[in-house]
């Protein structure tokens, strides 16, 4: 009876407002994530929910039923030969299987389920990944004609190195207020190549590497879709909101506005 009463309240205390669950990493035998993100999500009106690493199909199922948004988060690169049929080139950073079928997996049964999907980073590179696109491995060895620095390292996170055009109209610009540029952070040496059935480009960096893409239309038929809002970016804005400023604050406010309605 007094399991029942705590799950009750947990509950009660959940639906004052939506579960944003965030995609983990595993490190060191732990699993965790930056907390800008968990941060972020929280200045955005959600309850954060770290969800942790697994290739649990049932596990993921009832993760996903206790979240109403999902924030995939960023970090190593992706197995080229699995996900996308290339050989890895020389410029491939870390790969780590276990968290690329967790990702894919997680990400997946999150869309067939509706639930709305912010993909930063790594994240954004997922949504091609998971549903039939592809990636350039290395962005400086591959694209001789990119001359934006994509990996800003060792400047701060929370100094934006390089701009991007934003297409006006489209579901980023109009959560950002319109915008049609913004000035970003970077640090990321992949990138979208090919973009998968049921996503379009909306933002590019000057080089013309694809910084944003999101929902535009249904995806390929052989991925379950519940039709949610479905958006990614290459940036980090997790890392500028949590510095205090409201920029980027309105992706997350979007994503929880979006769950709420599940």
């Amino acid at each position: 009876m007094l399991a029942g009463m705590l799950l009750g309240a947990a509950t009660c205390l959940f639906a004052q407002k939506p579960v944003i669950g965030i995609s983990a990493f595993s490190e060191n035998g732990r699993c965790q994530v930056n907390n800008t993100y968990v941060n972020s999500v929280r200045l955005g009106g959600g309850v954060p929910l770290v969800i942790p690493v697994t290739d649990d199909d049932a596990q993921i199922d009832v993760i996903l039923s206790s979240i109403d948004g999902l924030v995939m988060t960023g970090g190593e690169d992706f197995d080229p030969l699995k996900w996308f049929g290339e050989e890895p080139i020389r410029g491939l950073g870390e790969v780590v299987p276990e968290r690329d079928a967790y990702d894919v997996k997680l990400v997946r049964a999150a869309v067939a389920k509706g639930i709305p999907v912010l993909g930063i980073c790594r994240g954004e590179q997922l949504l091609a990944v998971a549903f039939g696109g592809s990636l350039w491995q290395d962005i400086p060895s591959q694209l001789k004609d990119s001359y934006v620095k994509h990996r800003q390292s060792p400047t701060t996170g929370t100094y934006g190195t390089h701009s991007i055009s934003i297409e006006k109209g489209s579901l980023l610009s109009r959560v950002l207020g319109n915008r049609t540029a913004a000035v970003v952070n970077s640090f990321h040496h992949q990138a979208i190549k090919q973009v998968p059935q049921g996503l379009r480009v909306v933002a590019k960096s000057a080089d013309g590497i694809i910084e944003g893409v999101e929902r535009s239309g249904r995806l390929a038929p052989q991925f379950a879709d519940g039709g949610a809002m479905i958006l990614g970016v290459q940036f980090h804005p997790e890392i500028i909101t949590n510095a205090g400023s409201p920029e980027f604050l309105p992706l997350f406010q979007k994503l929880v506005e979006e769950a709420a309605r599940q």
